[in-house]
């Protein structure tokens, strides 16, 4: 049975959770491939309101394995307390694993994190502060702890010494107080006793599970455009969002990725700095943001809000091989009485193209825009394509057009029923 992936399409923040939450309910197995807890996939069922950073978004099906995997860095402490956080509501985690390989978040990191954000000044990315960057950038290294590092207390000391070093180089530069080695590697010692059970090597589970043709979704973080490599660079994460990554973050052969679902806001949400082409400004700014409560779910800090962008989304269908796209967050057009999609990049000497720009160009474009009629209906009741105004359909039909894969799933709401399925779509 092949592998879903379910990948951001924009700029993140886009209802992964959400979408996962619905999906994995008939899934076997939901792995984290990537990123950390910068940001967070929120999640709306019968156990409450969540918003998960470390946890994958299938945890609230008891049959399904869980995994966070080997391309993702942790943060014990988070991670533990989302534990205890969900399973407060009832929700079991006995099978959640956490890869061995997975390398360690350490407050340190996050201190980091602050520091060169500061010392960018009008540089800044604009990141959540979490210390992502400098998990990743001490993993490239060669200079980071793997979580399987811990079960060795004299192997783990002697990979915190060589941390260390390289953080009172660092620390040095800011005229900061390093850390001792015991304040280093006491609390993470403590912190993994708690969640050894959870750690495992997750290589021979996942085989047997395919093997088995077993029902895997694995989830990224952040979005297309938020790719180390392919985003809006240096606006970008530390890791690869793209589907394309899932095989490596995860440990599957690439041949077993065969559907990705690319996920989609009706409109476009950005949070950091960097170009956003189809940004809006003034009262409707305000307006999109609160009814679509458009505010980040790991730092609070409100979003920006552009209309849709058929330009990046069709890159991100490339980056990702795209087979099928899940639109969220439709219902909250319903009171627009017109939508704007943006359909190519209009440089400064006149010139259009509809292909990605580097950075640079993408923060000179002038959209060009298509106007579409609102509908002016209230679709949050609405469970059949059928039922949709006719206005909307026609909007998410161009949507289709412009970037070449179908729609077949339309998010009308937060709660995990309040979707419309469509078996087949054309393009």
């Amino acid at each position: 049975m092949p592998v879903t992936a379910i990948v951001g399409a924009q700029w993140g923040d886009e209802g992964k959770g959400r979408v996962v939450d619905y999906l994995a309910q008939a899934a076997d197995v939901v792995v984290r491939y990537q990123g950390g807890d910068n940001a967070g996939h929120t999640v709306v069922n019968e156990y409450g309101k969540f918003q998960l950073h470390l946890l994958p978004s299938g945890i609230f099906n008891p049959n399904a394995h869980c995994v966070i995997g080997a391309g993702t860095v942790v943060n014990m402490e988070i991670l533990l307390q989302e534990i205890d956080r969900v399973e407060v509501t009832g929700v079991i985690t006995r099978n959640l694993w956490v890869d061995q390989r997975a390398h360690l978040l350490l407050p340190d990191y996050r201190q980091l994190d602050v520091l060169q954000e500061k010392a960018l000044g009008n540089n800044a990315i604009g990141t959540t502060k979490r210390g992502i960057g400098p998990a990743y950038t001490y993993k490239v290294a060669r200079v980071g702890v793997r979580l399987g590092d811990l079960r060795y207390p004299d192997w783990a000391r002697r990979r915190f010494q060589v941390t260390l070093e390289r953080l009172q180089r660092e620390y040095n530069t800011y005229g900061v107080e390093p850390p001792t080695l015991d304040a280093l590697l006491e609390p993470q010692l403590a912190l993994f006793a708690k969640l050894a059970g959870h750690v495992v090597d997750t290589v021979p589970l996942l085989r047997g599970w395919l093997q088995a043709n077993k029902e895997v979704i694995v989830e990224g973080q952040l979005g297309a455009m938020r790719d180390l490599d392919w985003g809006v660079y240096p606006y970008v994460t530390s890791s690869n969002p793209t589907a394309s990554y899932a095989p490596v973050g995860t440990g599957f052969p690439s041949n077993y990725l065969q559907r990705v679902i690319g996920v989609a806001k009706a409109y476009t949400t950005a949070v950091g700095a960097g170009p956003f082409p189809t940004e809006i400004s003034g009262e409707l700014e305000t307006e999109l943001r609160q009814l679509g409560q458009e505010f980040g779910a790991t730092t609070g800090r409100p979003r920006r809000v552009g209309w849709f962008d058929a330009v990046a989304a069709r890159y991100a269908v490339w980056l990702s091989g795209i087979t099928e796209l899940a639109i969220t967050k439709l219902d909250v057009l319903d009171s627009l009485p017109e939508i704007k999609i943006c359909t190519g990049y209009k440089l400064p000497d006149g010139k259009v193209l509809t292909e990605m720009v580097d950075p640079y160009l993408l923060s000179q474009v002038e959209p060009v825009w298509e106007h579409w009629p609102g509908w002016l209906i209230l679709t949050r009741d609405i469970r059949r394509w059928e039922d949709l105004p006719v206005n909307a359909q026609r909007f998410l039909s161009r949507i289709e057009t412009l970037v070449g894969v179908p729609i077949t799933l339309i998010s009308v709401g937060p709660e995990r029923q309040q979707l419309i399925l469509r078996q087949s779509a054309p393009v």
